[in-house]
This record gives C-alpha cells, sequence and structure tokens, in this order.
C-alpha cells in the first residue's frame, strides 16, 4: 500500500512539474524555463527548476531535458525548510522526426531543502546528494532515514521507474505540443508515448 502511494505520488508530481516548469534548450545557448502560470506552483517545481539549471547542465548538451522523481516524500511542517527527500532524475534529449533521443542524463538521489517565501514563491536553497560507490549506502541511510528502504525498493524497481518516465515525457510532450511519439534510449528499442487527454 505505502509503495503504490509513493507511486502515485511520484506520477502526480511528475506530471506537475513537466507541465509547470519545461523547457527547450539550445545547444549553442541556455534558454530560460517556459512557466505555465495557470498551473500552481508547488515546491515541485522548484526542485524541476534546480534539477534543470544546476544539474542537467554537468551533462551533454541537448534540445529538451525532462527531470522525474522515481521517488519523492516531502515534509512541509517548516515553509523555510521544507524537505523533499527523492530519487531525482534528469534525461536530456535531441528530437528526431517523431522521436526523443536520450543523450546523457542520470539519477540523483538526495535531500532538497526548499523555502516558501510570503509571495508563496519556492525556491530551492540547498541540495544534500547521496555519496557514490562505498559512499553510497551510508550517506542514503544518514539522508533518508526511515525512508530509506522505501527508496532502495524504488531504485530497484526498473518497470515503475519507466512508467513514471513515460509519463513525464507524455506529459511534457503534450505540454509544449511536440510531435514526438517516442522516446528512445541509446541500444534501446523506442518507447512509444500514451496519448495525454486534455481536461
Amino acid at each position: 500500500m505505502k509503495k503504490s502511494l509513493f507511486r502515485l505520488i511520484a506520477v502526480i508530481s511528475v506530471l506537475m512539474l513537466v507541465v509547470c516548469c519545461g523547457n527547450r534548450r539550445s545547444k549553442t545557448a541556455e534558454a530560460p524555463a517556459v512557466v505555465n502560470n495557470d498551473v500552481e506552483e508547488t515546491c515541485f517545481t522548484a526542485v524541476e527548476k534546480y534539477l534543470i539549471d544546476s544539474i542537467a547542465t554537468h551533462y551533454a548538451a541537448s534540445e529538451f531535458c525532462i527531470p522525474f522523481n522515481d521517488y519523492a516524500t516531502v515534509d512541509e511542517s517548516d515553509p523555510e525548510d521544507i524537505v523533499v527527500l527523492g530519487d531525482f532524475w534528469v534525461i536530456n534529449y535531441d528530437q528526431a522526426g517523431d522521436t526523443l533521443k536520450a543523450v546523457s542524463g542520470g539519477n540523483h538521489p538526495g535531500k532538497m531543502h526548499v523555502k516558501k517565501d510570503a509571495d508563496g514563491h519556492f525556491t530551492v536553497t540547498a541540495f544534500e546528494p547521496v555519496g557514490d560507490g562505498s559512499n553510497f549506502e551510508p550517506s542514503a541511510r544518514a539522508l533518508f532515514g526511515d525512508k530509506y528502504d522505501a527508496l532502495m525498493a524504488a531504485h530497484a524497481d526498473d518497470v515503475a521507474r519507466a512508467s513514471v518516465r513515460t509519463a513525464a515525457v507524455s506529459a511534457y510532450v503534450s505540454a509544449h505540443d511536440l510531435p514526438v511519439r517516442f522516446y528512445q534510449d541509446y541500444g534501446w528499442p523506442a518507447v512509444e508515448l500514451p496519448e495525454v487527454e486534455d481536461n
């Protein structure tokens, strides 16, 4: 039940993130994120902006960046320091015909600190990433605490992650009216995108 709830939260946050803060990036110059002002800003909007502006730029340049959360949990008890624990993914794509081809990217599990100001705007103030290699487990346990097992369950579930990713790409394509029907990782078959119905 808890695992299903976390997946539902992840899919909903992905859809909100993609619609709120999608972007198309030039290979020669950075373009500002496109924000849909009809959608309420959330702490996840700030998380996505941080992933695009601060994480995606460390990967090979591309036309599009579509982040998603494989797992996320939020503690909003302090609006000055909203804590978002998550397995944050950043995937950069180039468009080739009707397919978005993955160029670069990866996952970044860790703890985001988000501040909500008096006007209701959210900003990531810090990111504490999980360590690499032999530091992964001790740092993940320290950052995630009693959420560690949920993180690891999500991290091991390739099928559920593919579903969340597909929903994110589909929502992005729909929100930006891209003539795209598939996305594809190098060396893997293309994945057909489901249609997103307008509400």
